[in-house]
């Protein structure tokens, strides 16, 4: 397994075989390419909030707003990268198949795993949005 962030903050990559492994990786291929377009959207999105505030020359303050999809699109590749869904570890749930061959996880051990694993991607994804976005605001015009 390799390190995917400093000092390791939101664990490893996993090295699985397309199993389920508590806390480490509940999704499968089809699953990490979702995803991963639901990062390449929120950047687009993220880009077109930034551009067109910045092209209607919006106060700094409104440029904040580009924090929302900066959020989403973290998110998304934080997921894809990390071979694990927050929603599903929030749920207690694991997919390797087609969207529709979602499985619950049965140990509860295993679901706080799911659970702890899945709210640090979303305060990851909350810091690199808010980032993002006061990055926007200190933007010149």
């Amino acid at each position: 397994m390799t390190t995917t962030f400093a000092a390791g903050a939101l664990g490893t990559t996993p090295d699985t075989d397309g199993a389920y492994e508590p806390g480490i990786c509940n999704i499968g291929p089809m699953e990490i390419a979702r995803r991963r377009m639901v990062g390449h959207v929120g950047l687009a999105a993220t880009l077109a909030v930034l551009g067109t505030l910045m092209v209607i020359d919006a106060p700094p303050l409104s440029r904040l707003a580009a924090a929302v999809p900066a959020m989403i699109s973290a998110s998304g590749y934080l997921q894809a990268r990390l071979r694990f869904c927050a929603g599903y570890g929030q749920r207690g749930l694991f997919n390797f198949g087609a969207s529709d061959d979602v499985e619950a996880v049965a140990d509860e051990a295993a679901r706080a795993a799911d659970r702890r694993k899945a709210r640090q991607i979303s305060l990851w994804s909350l810091g690199i949005g808010l980032v993002v976005g006061a990055a926007g605001v200190l933007l010149p015009l």
